[in-house]
Parts: structure tokens; C-alpha cells; sequence
């Protein structure tokens, strides 16, 4: 792919309030440094999710600079050029590719929003708890490719199976 030690990601949400900010966070902690990572939603929330945030600081992670982010933070003429770009969220899909700079590798990693789970407050915290282990899963699988010694093509197929794997379309508990 390319030869430097540290890789650009960007993950993509609805508000940049749960799933995408716990990949962000993930990733940050788990890349051990090989990697720079930044999530964004196409419709920012005002503020991040409570139970998300509340789950990454039990599970001792530093949530000190995670903050809501637009798409538009990451376009124009002085944004990072991203190697790789997933999309958490079926919507989030629906950008165009070409509007982030560089030639960043898109993978599709969807994951049911958990905020939008009804049921009593086990069931929810199950949802979350549910999301950070798909989340945690696929991104333990991606720090360990192999990404120096794989061409564009081969990444791509890594990056859209890791997407379908453990649970993708999983349905997650209601009420």
C-alpha cells in the first residue's frame, strides 16, 4: 500500500456520536501509534453519546479529546489525505467517494445503532456493549494485516470481508 509507519483513517458515522467515535477511540488505542485516526458524521450531534462515552471510560480508554466532527471538517483543499476511510452506518455510504482527497481505500463496516435500541436499560447497555465488540473485533483483525505487502486490490477484499464478518448484519437486542 504504501511505506510509511503511520496510516490516516477515517470513520465515518451518522452524528459522530457512538459507533464512529468508539472506532476512533479503538483504534487510537489499539494502532499503537502505526496508525492517525479521526471519525466524522454526516450530521453531527451536538454531543457525544453518553452511554458510549461512559463505556469507553470503563473499559479505561482516553476519551480527554474525542469530540463530534462534520464530514466537511475532512474536505477541501487543506484536509488530510486519508488512506483508508470505513463508513460505520448505512448512510454515511452515500457520500461520494471523491470528496475526500487522496486516494483513500472505502470499506463498508455497518453496525446497527445502538442509541436507537429500545428496551430496558440491560437490553440497551447490551447494544452498546454489542457494538464495541463488533467494533473492537474488526479493527483487532485490521491492525494485524499485513498492509506494507498488500496491494490495492487484495486490501480492498481484506477490508470488505472484514466488514461481513462477526456479526455485520447481526441484529442486536429490542424490546
Amino acid at each position: 500500500m504504501n511505506n510509511r509507519a503511520s496510516y490516516s483513517v477515517l470513520f465515518l458515522g451518522t452524528g459522530n456520536s457512538a459507533r464512529s467515535i468508539m472506532a476512533e477511540a479503538i483504534l487510537n488505542r489499539e494502532g499503537r501509534g502505526k496508525f492517525a485516526t479521526c471519525s466524522a458524521g454526516l450530521h453531527t450531534d451536538p454531543e457525544l453519546d453518553p452511554r458510549a462515552i461512559e463505556l469507553l471510560n470503563r473499559m479505561h480508554f482516553d476519551t480527554g479529546a474525542l469530540r463530534a466532527k462534520n464530514w466537511s471538517e475532512f474536505t477541501g483543499g487543506d484536509a488530510p489525505a486519508f488512506d483508508f476511510v470505513f463508513t460505520v452506518c448505512d448512510s454515511a455510504t452515500l457520500l461520494a467517494r471523491s470528496t475526500f482527497p487522496g486516494s483513500p481505500v472505502f470499506a463498508h463496516w455497518g453496525i446497527p445503532d445502538p442509541a436507537k435500541i429500545g428496551g430496558n436499560e440491560a437490553q440497551v447497555r447490551l447494544a452498546y456493549a454489542d457494538t464495541f465488540r463488533m467494533l473492537s473485533n474488526r479493527i483487532m483483525i485490521f491492525v494485524n494485516l499485513p498492509l506494507r505487502s498488500l496491494d490495492r486490490l487484495t486490501m480492498q477484499r481484506e477490508l470488505d470481508s472484514i466488514g461481513r464478518a462477526n456479526g455485520a448484519k447481526a441484529a442486536v437486542v429490542a424490546a
